[in-house]
């Protein structure tokens, strides 16, 4: 019994701020954060306001691929 392809999948949200700002050498990485999406229900990219740990601050994480 296979199930093909799940409606919900696991995704990385990363902070969008600090992967722009790589010049600044101040922060120690980038924050990540996984989640799952229904793929029905949301089939574009998944953009969420979290902390980032690195930034000190909510900032936009967007979805990106593995």
């Amino acid at each position: 019994m296979a199930k093909g392809k799940d409606v919900r999948v696991t995704i990385l949200l990363e902070c969008t701020s600090c992967v722009r700002n790589d010049i600044n050498k101040k922060s120690m990485g980038i924050s990540r954060y996984i989640t799952q999406k229904n793929r029905h229900n949301t089939p574009s990219r998944l953009e969420l306001r979290k902390f980032c740990r690195y930034c000190f601050k909510h900032t936009i994480h967007a979805e990106i691929k593995k």
